[in-house]
């Protein structure tokens, strides 16, 4: 009998809990903001806004105010400097270091013992536990985890805090046990230097059985093909014979599906997406026939959601989990047990499903096109992409895009600066399906492509291999959990990369 049939019993009762989902919503995640707030009257924040008269989730949308970083950043200040109960019970010792605000270089996230426990290592068993039910034969703990993390260092301008990507915080803290069945060890996984590491990872890992691997994909790519590379061989599957499932998140997968499924070399091979962020573990795949996640409804985050027709407006409608409709785009607002109260994390997403709730990541609240009011997402340039390559044969490996305002002949448009994997057999073909792809996909950029009035057909610039790398190294972001920015209204990152290239 292998080991994981034996430890395939932990995971039934939680299995059980998860399908209880679909029936129990509400009555769950009322109990969540209850246990929150009765943790919130404790602190200064929650003293600050009454937290002690709120019974309701209406008392709490009408005392608690919507936040983002600037708001909550002086608090967070303070906690990094070990002032205790300040948005959450107790000191924080452990920060996330996230992109940065239009104020700041970097973002603080406050990583609590609480939010540890209760969202991000629970969102890592339950990604195990859903595997194993929808994978009965599985394999998976009688060989090796490959888990890519990032780096922490102490934060030199502040006593008593640690800073560094969550990746490194998780692998930092994670069960003593847990180490008996990951690689690479501790000092290769928190080293800084991504290159150095990345050598390190493929030499530690080529002749280990590798069972599943988790990580973002752009950076598991760069490390599997170092890994083909020393091997010899054509495919992981001949590397690693036992390999079956790829826990990946951080960026879209659609982009490097194919790749992957090149790279890999087995048919069996599963791909599960998690949505665990800096601000907290919040959807798992909950079956390999549904690209949509599940909402995991009972970690420590209450959820809220705010229509993205009406995002950035005063008075904007702000809706709980059970106000939300499926088809409509929703910018997340979540309050969690490590201190963020009714926060805009950023991100954006829609629902598939409401019993049980299931959503799909749309995007960025702020990494879109609105240039001449096409308004196109994240979501809107996956698809387009994805159409794209399986029509012309092409492998998009990284891309960003920004609108061309107007050029020597008066002409405005979206400019793609994509490097490939693989060429497409014709870049204009290329572009002429992506184009058509999103006009069929958003009616908005269709309306401003009409025979060509106010938006001209998009632009396509070929990169070089690894300008992405080269530009996310010069800026110090190699590695980690740092991504490329995809679609943004502003030109300065797809200059400075034209620039490189």
């Amino acid at each position: 009998m292998s080991i994981t049939s034996l430890l395939g019993g932990v995971f039934k009762s939680r299995q059980t809990h998860i399908e209880a989902y679909t029936h129990n919503s509400e009555e769950i995640q009322r109990r969540v903001m209850t246990h929150l707030v009765q943790q919130g009257q404790r602190t200064q924040y929650g003293k600050t806004w009454g937290m002690n008269n709120v019974r309701t989730y209406e008392d709490f949308a009408n005392r608690m105010p919507v936040t983002t970083y600037e708001e909550l950043k002086e608090p967070i200040d303070r906690m990094r400097h070990g002032e205790a109960d300040v948005l959450w019970p107790g000191v924080v010792k452990w920060f996330a270091k996230s992109s940065g605000t239009t104020n700041d270089k970097s973002k603080f996230i406050p990583v609590s013992t609480d939010g540890l426990k209760n969202i991000h290592y629970k969102g890592g068993k339950d990604a195990v536990a859903l595997y194993l039910r929808n994978n009965p034969k599985s394999k998976l703990f009688d060989g090796r985890s490959l888990i890519l993390g990032g780096s922490h260092s102490p934060n030199y301008n502040v006593a008593n805090s640690i800073v560094g990507d969550l990746s490194a915080i998780l692998i930092e803290n994670i069960n003593p046990l847990a180490n008996l069945v990951r690689v690479p060890k501790k000092s290769i996984a928190l080293m800084p230097d991504f290159e150095a590491k990345r050598e390190a990872i493929a030499r530690q890992t080529l002749h280990a059985n590798i069972t599943n691997i988790s990580g973002v994909p752009s950076w598991m790519l760069s490390v599997l093909v170092r890994v083909l590379e020393l091997s010899g061989k054509n495919t992981l599957a001949e590397v690693w014979p036992g390999l079956e499932v790829f826990f990946h998140g951080g960026i879209a997968f659609g982009p490097y599906r194919e790749q992957y499924h090149h790279l890999v070399g087995s048919s069996q091979m599963q791909y599960m997406e998690t949505y665990n962020a800096s601000e907290g573990f919040f959807g798992l795949q909950d079956s390999p026939n549904d690209e949509s996640m599940l909402l995991m409804l009972d970690y420590d985050v209450f959820y809220e959601f705010i229509p993205m027709d009406e995002f950035g407006r005063d008075n904007a409608t702000i809706v709980p989990l059970w106000g939300v409709v499926p088809g409509q785009n929703y910018a997340m607002v979540i309050s969690t047990s490590c201190g963020l109260w009714r926060y805009i994390i950023g991100d954006t997403v829609m629902f598939t499903s409401t019993q049980p709730y299931k959503f799909k990541i749309t995007g960025r609240t702020k990494y879109f096109i609105n240039a001449f009011g096409e308004e196109l997402i994240m979501d809107n340039a996956e698809q387009g992409l994805a159409y794209a390559c399986k029509t012309t044969g092409a492998e998009v490996l990284e891309y960003t895009a920004a609108p061309v305002f107007m050029d020597a002949e008066a002409k405005c448009r979206h400019q793609w600066l994509i490097e490939f994997s693989r060429q497409p057999s014709s870049l204009d073909a290329f572009a002429k399906a992506l184009d058509q792809r999103l006009q069929q996909l958003n009616s908005d950029y269709e309306a401003k492509r009409h025979k060509d009035i106010t938006l001209q057909q998009l632009e396509v610039v070929v990169a070089r291999p690894n300008l992405f790398n080269d530009w996310l190294k010069s800026k110090g972001k190699l590695g980690g959990q740092h991504k490329v920015p995809r679609l943004g209204n502003s030109r300065k990152n797809i200059d400075e990369l034209l620039q490189m290239n």
